[in-house]
């Protein structure tokens, strides 16, 4: 009897041993038979975070003496603005670098670029190497490049004014003033508004040194018929 019990331990130890070594070979990773995935070719998918609602994209109804087709940069409220025709315009929150400020004037638009080489001011250089940062003086296009998607150079008598209206993979500063750049938009919403404005196109930028009365316009807010059906 003893030794039939001893056996039906045994057989059971065994037994627990056999089922504990599967469900731990069950849980150990087979190594990979197939070809290792460099981590250069991972893709890292992220959601960047965007500006207040007040400053996405938006159809309104719009009062202005100037023509369809001109944009108007309103820098204190940080907009731009695109006549679309008669009594409306389409509004695009921008954000406003430190070239930026305090400016004002009529300009066109004098050459255009798709993800644009970005070549920072020397003066930019010194400025931020002196923060310890270290700038490239000049980098390619890309989705790493402050210039974002697209750029609109502005022009004034036909020479640059170093002035341009660009992109940004920062989209969070929209709605505010930046220590760097000129007038930053959503890179959505820059490419948006490239197809739509053609080189000549006119430019009137609004700023602190503005007069009353130099450019009348009135901002009457969303229009809903066209932001529902578009047009």
């Amino acid at each position: 009897m003893k030794r039939h019990a001893s056996k039906v331990v045994a057989i059971a130890i065994a037994t627990s041993t056999i089922l504990a070594a599967a469900s731990a070979s069950a849980f150990t990773p087979t190594p990979a038979t197939g070809p290792k995935v460099k981590s250069s070719d991972v893709v890292l998918v992220a959601t960047p975070k965007k500006p207040a609602k007040q400053y996405w994209r938006t159809k309104v109804r719009f009062r202005t003496d100037e023509a369809p087709g001109t944009i108007i940069v309103d820098t204190n409220n940080k907009y731009l603005y695109y006549i679309d025709g008669p009594n409306r315009a389409t509004r695009y929150g921008i954000g406003v670098g430190r070239d930026g400020f305090g400016w004002s004037g009529v300009v066109k638009v004098g050459r255009k670029a798709e993800w644009p080489t970005w070549t920072p001011p020397a003066e930019m250089r010194q400025r931020e190497a002196a923060k310890g940062r270290i700038l490239p003086v000049t980098q390619e296009g890309g989705i790493d490049n402050p210039l974002g998607a697209r750029a609109m150079y502005l022009y004034k008598g036909g020479r640059d004014t170093i002035f341009r209206i660009h992109g940004t993979n920062q989209p969070w500063t929209i709605g505010q003033n930046m220590s760097s750049g000129c007038i930053r938009m959503m890179n959505d919403d820059v490419e948006h508004l490239y197809d739509r404005a053609d080189i000549g196109t006119k430019v009137i930028v609004i700023g602190p040194g503005s007069k009353a009365g130099d450019t009348y316009f009135d901002d009457r807010g969303v229009d809903i018929f066209r932001q529902i059906f578009g047009g």
